[in-house]
């Protein structure tokens, strides 16, 4: 007969692979909850970045991005994650409730992706010029598309260009803030910390590069941001609403489409400053989506400088900080 359920230690095991998804200055910003016949997810308010994300959008982005590892973790150990999204409106934290169903096989694709997800990072150093296919993009597109978001490449010059102003604007606007400063010095270059972005996955140098984040300089809250001419294709992830069920869909869309890129060997960077300026956000609509859609979110793609890939390993806190019974003994 088989069994109903997964067993405590395959949960646990699916969650910590799960946990490696991305999240926003890798503050983690979930906790899991066990029940007898399913898992449940809910946003860790107490981990709120109230500067950069005062709505909690990117905390809830992150969620749904552990959301979607989630899903492959449990596929990979034999069974499939039936997802209720918000299932209780009267508590908005409460993200995602799963159900279980035994599978019969494994999927070899699944177990490629599972790996992928053991291996992804945020790969902040430069990339290499040289061009990432159209064939090797179109999965990418596809894999959002699954997930109820559009993934939209900047590839003609203008695109591009205009898209990097968009960044390099909203950078610009942020670090004029001292609160802004003062928070990124909190989470960023930190040694021996299970969360926020270690010093070792900041480049020693940005000889060339993307205008993200420059951690560089995080522990004096400054963020310098670098010249853009590597290979890297910028792209933006968007959704048609711009509410708590969209910045979920979202998260799962960026697991899915950053699983996806790690899987052909390419390198990633989510880069979340376009939405977090209402100017910038504006811009990527009128002039990357064509006036629709709410961007979300910019990725940078490319091959990576395969000398030392795909670069360290971002920390994560252990799971039984974040995973807890849902009804607890007395």
């Amino acid at each position: 007969m088989g069994r109903s359920v997964p067993s405590q230690e395959t949960m646990r095991s699916a969650l910590a692979l799960a946990c490696r998804a991305p999240s926003v200055h890798n503050s983690q910003p979930w906790r899991w909850k066990l029940a007898e016949h399913s898992v449940h997810l809910y946003l860790d308010r107490s981990r709120l970045l109230g500067v950069i994300d005062p709505t909690g959008r990117e905390m809830v982005i992150s969620c749904g991005a552990v959301l979607n590892h989630a899903r492959i973790a449990f596929a990979g150990e034999g069974w499939q994650a039936r997802v209720h999204w918000l299932p209780n409106p009267a508590q908005p934290e409460h993200l995602a409730s799963i159900e279980f169903r035994e599978l019969t096989e494994v999927d070899p694709h699944v177990e490629t992706l599972a790996a992928a997800a053991a291996d992804r990072r945020s790969d902040r150093r430069p990339f290499l010029t040289d061009p990432v296919p159209q064939e090797v993009l179109a999965p990418l597109r596809e894999v959002a598309r699954v997930e109820d978001c559009t993934l939209t490449f900047a590839l003609e010059d203008r695109e591009r260009r205009e898209l990097e102003l968009a960044i390099e604007h909203a950078g610009s606007e942020e670090r004029q803030r001292p609160e802004y400063r003062e928070e990124l010095a909190a989470w960023a270059g930190r040694h021996a910390s299970p969360e926020g972005v270690p010093v070792r996955s900041i480049p020693a140098e940005h000889l060339r590069g993307m205008p993200e984040r420059d951690f560089a300089l995080a522990a004096e809250g400054e963020l310098a941001v670098p010249i853009l001419d590597d290979g890297a294709v910028l792209a933006v992830l968007s959704t048609r609403g711009d509410t708590y069920d969209s910045w979920l869909a979202t998260g799962e869309a960026l697991s899915a489409v950053l699983l996806s890129a790690t899987e052909q060997g390419l390198a990633t960077c989510p880069l979340s400053q376009i939405a977090e300026v209402a100017e910038s956000r504006n811009l990527v609509r009128e002039q990357i989506l064509g006036g629709s859609g709410y961007p979300q979110m910019a990725i940078r793609i490319g091959w990576p400088v395969t000398r030392e890939f795909p670069g360290p390993l971002t920390p994560r806190r252990p799971v039984s900080e974040f995973v807890e019974p849902l009804f607890p003994k007395e």
